[in-house]
């Protein structure tokens, strides 16, 4: 009987000890995690986490099949994947990934840009909305639909800051604004992120690309970059650190050369400010071959160099060069290339490896019935529908639009005649970095199918192609004025191909391309009442359709529901609220226009005003559609505007109130905005910013009072130095429907 105790108190002291080892276990930290595994690790297998490979099912960059990758998978000589989706595919590759030394899971990246089953409008569309929650919604359903595709980390969101509309990937970004650009990207991370890293249907996000890229210059993809420091910390690097702020899990380096050197080497970028400064606790990787490219910068001379250039830099993932995986082992044991630096970005990745749980469960992500689940979401479709919607700008409309207010007994029009290459078009609504899918013809709606399902049984849909989106036949310009004769309303479509804006889609001309604006004159000149649909990834030039056509609606590239979305706004079933996020220019030669400007110290007050001053001999200063512009079916008034203090120190804060009233007949939408201008500086100030906004809806006679809160933040600055400062002294204070049509004024003084 004591031998039987004796053996019993033995195993529950055994117990107790693992149970302690094994307590103790799950309480270290993912750094001590983190370390423990990097002790057992061998250089080469270092330099292996820090490479990063494409598939070879499909790409959105160029393809590459070099050697057996599967082997090297299985050597542990691969940390990432990108360009594989799909719960088989990632569980094969992450099977071999788990018969290496060490079992360290790999990581799948994909460019989840606007969706990924579902395809939401592009990005700049969105900006459009000017609606922080729908953006923020768009991201959380990508997330949840590629994530259960077996994607890790999406290479999004771009945060670029872009000024030239000729740049093709301004469609990926925010437009023109640093403060608008800074809470897109804030919700954008945390759409994609969710409630953290570790749930299944977080992505990691990536802010890229780091940075000024949407600077290059003369709007050409992959082009130098030159400019003060000053201006790339105001205004083109405020989005990546509101996004490093709200927690990018990592952050993507850019193709350009910044002041001379390349993004991708540059140490003042990555070291210095992203993990410096800002205490960046993710990690970096390069775009696609940027490391390698470096060589035809001409800033190294082979990837040997490439690599040690990279590395010491701060860049932690090579994507796709080789530079790593070939020479980085070679350039530690030579001494070029310390071994901390190789550690610090092994650790970077192995956290963010940890985080997602793939230690845990390599194969968390590669759930068979949740990717069924995520693969026809209806809810993602609704609310794709509801996002197309508020992206919508209204540009123009003399009482044409709602359509069902068009004729005096309050009907529909009896013939509608549709016209123009997007008329039943299909894939030309997702835009450029979207996915095609087996389904798509059936899926996607195009705006002829939207309007069908609107119609009443007396009205009648009549179509006519009219011409090809890049055409230069006139071909079909007889029977679509046939057509339109024959018709009581024309709905024109026209816009850019889903392949004309987009990386290396740069355009020196941005009008209307082909003949699409010929087709706009010969059907307008049949004297029918005319709407004119603009789908883009940019904004184009389209200046006889701006100044004749009675309405003008701009609908971007909308997603997969752009169809309906389209016929809810024509048919009054949503009242359009898109205001722009980027200025809209006459011509190319306007290029680069933004409302945010220096005043210069002969400022042109008006088009008339050309007498040396800083103006145009021959074309108007203004653009044609400025910053933070759009229409409604109803009207706005801005009244009783109140500030509780005519002078603050910078401890203090001003309560601005206002009243917005809806003084039309439609419930609608406003996106009230707050500039600044700090009127005197250490260093010249523009001529006005946007510092707050709110987007309010309102029934018809109804009145709201809208509060803005103005503190140091909003009257700070970066001066010569570099220091964030806000500096005694008065400012103008304006509030309106866009950065020209302002509503309401007053002043106020910063004092000491």
């Amino acid at each position: 009987m004591k031998q039987v105790k004796h053996i019993s108190r033995l195993f529950l002291s055994f117990f107790l000890l693992v149970a302690f080892h094994t307590s103790r276990s799950q309480r270290k930290t993912i750094d001590q995690k983190v370390d423990s595994v990097l002790h057992l690790m061998t250089l080469e297998e270092k330099v292996g986490q820090m490479n990063q490979y494409n598939g070879d099912w499909d790409a959105t960059g160029p393809i590459t099949k070099d050697g057996d990758k599967q082997s090297q998978i299985r050597s542990g000589m691969v940390g990432s994947m990108l360009n594989v989706t799909g719960v088989d595919h990632t569980r094969t590759l992450q099977e071999i990934a788990m018969q290496s030394r060490m079992k360290i899971p790999l990581l799948f990246g994909q460019d989840i840009i606007h969706g990924y089953r579902t395809i939401f409008p592009v990005p700049l569309a969105e900006a459009a909305s000017w609606d922080l929650d729908a953006i923020q919604l768009s991201a959380r359903i990508a997330a949840t639909e590629a994530s259960a595709a077996g994607v890790h980390w999406t290479f999004a969101p771009m945060v670029d800051i872009a000024r030239d509309p000729r740049w093709g990937r301004v469609m990926e970004g925010a437009g023109e604004d640093p403060y608008l650009g800074s809470l897109i990207a804030r919700a954008r991370v945390k759409g994609f992120q969710g409630n953290g890293l570790g749930n299944t249907d977080a992505l990691m996000a990536c802010a890229k690309h780091f940075a000024a890229y949407g600077a290059a210059v003369g709007g050409r993809d992959y082009n130098s970059v030159d400019m003060s420091l000053r201006q790339l910390h105001e205004i083109y690097l405020a989005p990546f650190k509101a996004a490093a702020e709200a927690g990018a899990a990592t952050f993507m380096n850019s193709f350009n050369d910044l002041n001379g050197i390349p993004a991708t080497g540059n140490k003042y970028l990555q070291r210095d400010i992203l993990k410096g400064a800002w205490k960046f606790k993710g990690f970096v990787v390069s775009d696609w071959g940027s490391v390698g490219e470096m060589i035809q910068h001409g800033f190294v001379k082979d990837n040997y160099e490439a690599a040690l250039v990279a590395a010491n830099a701060g860049s932690d993932m090579d994507m796709e060069s080789r530079s790593y995986i070939q020479n980085l082992a070679k350039l530690v044991k030579e001494g070029k290339v310390k071994m901390e630096v190789v550690d610090e970005a092994v650790r970077r990745i192995l956290r963010k490896k940890f985080e997602l749980g793939l230690f845990d469960d390599p194969f968390r992500f590669c759930n068979k019935e949740r990717e069924r689940q995520q693969w026809n979401n209806p809810e993602h479709l609704r609310m794709e529908r509801e996002i197309a919607k508020k992206s919508i700008v209204l540009l123009k409309n003399n009482g044409i639009l709602p359509i069902r207010k068009q004729s005096a007994k309050g009907s529909e029009p009896r013939n509608i005649a549709v016209i123009g290459p997007f008329a039943k078009a299909k894939s030309d609504n997702l835009g450029f970095w979207s996915y095609d899918w087996p389904d798509d013809s059936t899926r996607i709606v195009s705006v002829w199918e939207g309007m069908q399902k609107k119609i009443g049984a007396d009205t009648r849909l009549l179509y006519a192609r009219g011409c090809n989106i890049n055409d230069t036949s006139h071909a079909g310009f007889t029977e679509a004025v046939a057509v339109a004769k024959n018709a009581d309303l024309i709905i024109m479509t026209a816009g850019e191909a889903r392949d004309m804006s987009g990386e290396a889609k740069s355009r020196s001309n941005i009008h209307l391309p082909g003949v699409q604006e010929e087709l706009i004159k010969a059907v307008y000149a049949t004297g029918k009442p005319m709407i004119v649909l603009v789908s883009a990834g940019r904004p184009l030039i389209f200046n006889w359709t701006a100044d004749n056509v009675p309405a003008i609606l701009y609908t971007w590239w909308l997603g997969t529901e752009a169809g309906d979305a389209i016929a809810d706004v024509l048919f009054g079933d949503y009242n359009p609220s898109g205001k722009l996020p980027i200025s809209f220019p006459r011509t190319e030669g306007q290029i680069p226009i933004y409302y945010d400007h220096f005043n210069t110290g002969r400022p042109a007050t008006s088009d008339s005003d050309r007498f040396y001053r800083s103006a145009y001999l021959d074309l108007s200063i203004y653009p044609k559609y400025e910053f933070g512009y759009g229409l409604s079916y109803t009207t706005f008034q801005y009244s009783d505007l109140r500030l509780s203090k005519k002078k603050i120190k910078d401890t203090e804060k001003i309560d601005v109130t206002m009243k917005l009233t809806n003084t039309g007949k439609y419930e609608g939408e406003e996106v009230v905005q707050l500039y600044l201008r700090d009127k005197v500086g250490s260093v010249v100030r523009p001529v006005k910013e946007l510092k707050d906004f709110q987007k309010i809806k309102l029934q018809p006679g109804e009145a709201k009072a809208i509060h803005f809160i103005i503190d140091k933040q909003k009257l700070s600055f970066y001066n010569d130095k570099l220091q964030w400062i806000a500096e005694p002294g008065e400012f103008d204070l304006m509030i309106g429907a866009s950065s020209e049509d302002i509503r309401l004024k007053d002043s106020f003084e910063l004092v000491k």
